[in-house]
């Protein structure tokens, strides 16, 4: 977790919070992927890739 605070930090002292989006979405692609691995979903995500 501070990792989370020194980006963070990192974020608000040099105003970088157009970073935020971009790694919202790397987030929530690399969940998805980890998520759909083991389902049958797998092959449909695949495909968006």
């Amino acid at each position: 977790m501070s990792f989370l605070k020194e980006l963070w930090t990192f974020m608000r002292v040099r105003k970088k919070f157009w970073l935020l989006p971009i790694l919202i979405t790397m987030v929530i692609l690399g969940g998805l992927i980890v998520f759909a691995q083991g389902s049958a979903v797998a092959p449909f995500i695949y495909t968006l890739f």
